[in-house]
């Protein structure tokens, strides 16, 4: 079962949380390798998405927002776009353009990054926009600070969220075809934070000792490997890392309430989208066949609207027919 469990260093202004998709990562590369038209990822492609799944249960989990934490990867190699999408209620789904071949053992440059002009976007849609609302985006590039290229997604994302958020962080990520998984460990804010640990944080020495108390544990954290992430379960991944600290845990996520696969695609949303495109070219598409196909990127599902279906997108709603019974 995926879970999602969060804690904090007692009285220290650090917080961490870890994640285990099984389940939820196990459906959705089940959908993708159900399509007969584009076929499972190949295992690269694979463990970016898987990371890209984690890191965004990860971050959602932490900023408390109401709407979709959307991860973007985009360049010139031959995953031209990943996504994955993190909804409030940890409902995900993740997908990925490809084009020509995949090198078997590529990492991010390799995939992404070819000519160093690769991008990380993280965008932040409420779920209820007041009039003239804008999601929040905020974009990095896929190089450190020299221009080199960085070797993985968890690189990039301590990156942003150092820029945007100011604040340090550590990010471990892994998956394979069974298992996506992440840990992060991020230092919180001093200002407000002093009542974590009793005193006040003002004073150089109080800043020094927390400045080591993070490095202390950041460290720990960044020697957790890939293998130990995949196979470990969280009670003993946290006990072998911290176990000299003081962890103040929270009650796992898991089930209904954790992580879980989850689509937001419809009929509706496809009709929406046809309206946009036009009635001229959705009546080319049916000249050429005899119905407009549109299939979900994300979960697989096919939508189908013939040339009746079409009509009534386009025709003022008090002048449409009786829907036929049935009809979905």
């Amino acid at each position: 079962m995926s879970e999602l469990h969060k804690f904090l260093f007692d009285g220290l202004p650090v917080r961490g949380a870890i994640v285990r998709l099984t389940d939820a990562w196990v459906e959705l590369l089940s959908r993708r390798a159900g399509n007969s038209e584009t076929g499972a990822y190949p295992p690269p492609v694979a463990e970016l998405l898987g990371e890209m799944a984690a890191a965004g249960v990860l971050m959602q989990s932490h900023i408390k927002f109401n709407g979709a934490l959307i991860l973007q990867v985009f360049g010139d190699g031959p995953v031209k776009l990943a996504v994955a999408e993190v909804r409030s209620s940890l409902g995900l789904r993740a997908t990925a353009t490809i084009s020509g071949e995949v090198p078997a053992a590529a990492r991010l440059p390799e995939l992404v990054n070819i000519g160093g002009q690769g991008r990380c976007a993280i965008t932040l849609d409420p779920q209820d926009r007041l009039p003239g609302q804008q999601p929040y985006q905020g974009v990095v590039p896929l190089n450190d600070a020299a221009g080199e290229a960085l070797p993985d997604l968890s690189q990039v994302l301590m990156q942003y969220m150092r820029q945007s958020e100011q604040l340090d962080a550590t990010l471990v990520l892994a998956a394979n075809d069974q298992v996506a998984a992440g840990l992060l460990i991020q230092r919180m804010p001093v200002q407000g934070e002093g009542n974590l640990a009793g005193t006040g944080l003002g004073s150089d020495e109080q800043r020094a000792q927390h400045e080591e108390d993070y490095r202390r544990i950041a460290t720990l954290a960044a020697s957790l490997t890939r293998q130990e992430l995949l196979t470990l379960d969280v009670h003993t991944i946290l006990h072998r890392l911290f176990w000299e600290e003081r962890l103040l845990r929270f009650e796992p996520q898991q089930g209904a309430s954790g992580p879980h696969f989850a689509c937001t695609c419809s009929r509706e949303r496809v009709a929406a989208m046809l309206r946009n495109l036009g009635q001229a070219e959705v009546q080319s598409i049916l000249d050429e066949r005899s119905n407009v196909e549109v299939g979900c990127d994300f979960c697989g599902r096919q939508y189908h609207f013939d040339r009746v279906d079409a009509a009534r997108l386009f025709t003022e709603p008090e002048k449409q027919p009786p829907a036929p019974s049935g009809m979905q």
